[in-house]
């Protein structure tokens, strides 16, 4: 199982924040990145500006034969396509595709000057992948270090379980 992790902060040409991640979504299928299973749509206050436009998040379980190298070039391209402005660390942005989990493999490797590190690395730190993550794969358990997802959630600071929102699409 391929997990990846989609989020908008800003919108695009397209339209909003929901639009860009439906887009993402679309392009991902016809990469031949089959979506199994999505999340619900959770919001959060940008980090660690708290002052920077609210980022709206999902979680999709995919299918693909696309080695993870193959898999970045994809996710990197989506990002493009949807506008996607490389600027400083934590910048609001219309569209950002992580690689949380590849198979349960633990997986370092560079693409175009950027280095991935899968699982990825701060995700037991980011409420924003770990709950969308427990809602759709409840079993989930962190390749490195075999935690489970309950576990990961609750070390996870109560301001951070309280600043996260199930939302609806408009």
């Amino acid at each position: 199982m391929i997990i990846l992790a989609l989020g908008s902060s800003l919108p695009s040409s397209y339209g909003d924040r929901f639009k860009n991640i439906e887009i993402a979504i679309s392009y991902l299928n016809k990469y031949k990145i089959l979506v199994i299973k999505k999340s619900s749509y959770y919001e959060t206050p940008s980090y660690p500006d708290i002052t920077n436009p609210k980022f709206i998040n999902i979680i999709v379980s995919v299918k693909t034969d696309l080695n993870p190298t193959d898999l970045v070039s994809v996710l990197l391209f989506i990002e493009d396509m949807l506008q996607r402005k490389r600027g400083k660390k934590n910048d609001p942005r219309t569209c950002d595709i992580d690689i949380i989990d590849y198979k349960q493999k633990i997986i370092n490797f560079k693409y175009e000057n950027l280095d991935f590190i899968v699982p990825h690395e701060k995700l037991t730190f980011r409420n924003f992948v770990l709950f969308p993550l427990r809602e759709i794969l409840p079993e989930w358990k962190h390749p490195k270090t075999n935690d489970h997802i309950d576990i990961l959630i609750d070390k996870l600071p109560y301001e951070d379980k309280k600043s996260i929102l199930k939302i609806n699409k408009p």
